[in-house]
């Protein structure tokens, strides 16, 4: 259902050069393509009334790193298993050159682990490295939802320019 200039929705895409579908993916294809063949990108964007589109967001928690897909919740694991880190939230940032940047906000139990000795840890746990931090942050607390879980869109917000 398309939605008015400004408004987010998710992008939805069809053409000559987009794939129709997954091979023997029957259920695959049932999440991943609308009835009538548009693909389900998974990106939430918002259209100026330019005819511009601007990506504000991931209908999954999934960061595009120059088109490597990173699993936010796998790299957030791995961090929480560095012995220093008592809480972790990876977010996307917006990034000239990758399109998207990962950033981890962490809560750490002493010093924070700068993003060299973070690298070195997750390759060590087998986490390929275009998904270790591009960025980290440290913070005293999480912010939180009203529900409890960690309010990603307040850490994306801390990023962004005042």
């Amino acid at each position: 259902m398309p939605v008015p200039d400004g408004v987010a929705g998710e992008l939805l895409t069809r053409g000559p050069y987009t794939l129709r579908g997954y091979y023997r993916a029957e259920e695959h294809n049932r999440v991943s393509f609308t009835a009538d063949g548009f693909y389900r990108t998974g990106d939430v964007v918002r259209r100026l009334p330019s005819g511009h589109l601007v990506v504000v967001g991931r209908v999954k928690d999934q960061i595009n790193r120059g088109g490597e897909k990173i699993a936010a919740a796998e790299v957030e694991e791995h961090l929480l298993a560095h012995p220093a880190v008592t809480a972790a939230a990876l977010v996307g940032a917006p990034d000239e050159r990758w399109g998207e940047r990962s950033v981890a906000f962490l809560v750490c139990a002493g010093d924070l682990p700068g993003p060299r000795e973070l690298a070195a840890f997750l390759k060590e746990r087998g986490l390929a490295s275009y998904k270790s931090p591009d960025q980290v942050v440290e913070v005293a607390a999480m912010p939180l939802t009203p529900v409890g879980k960690i309010d990603k869109t307040a850490l994306a917000e801390m990023l962004r320019p005042v």
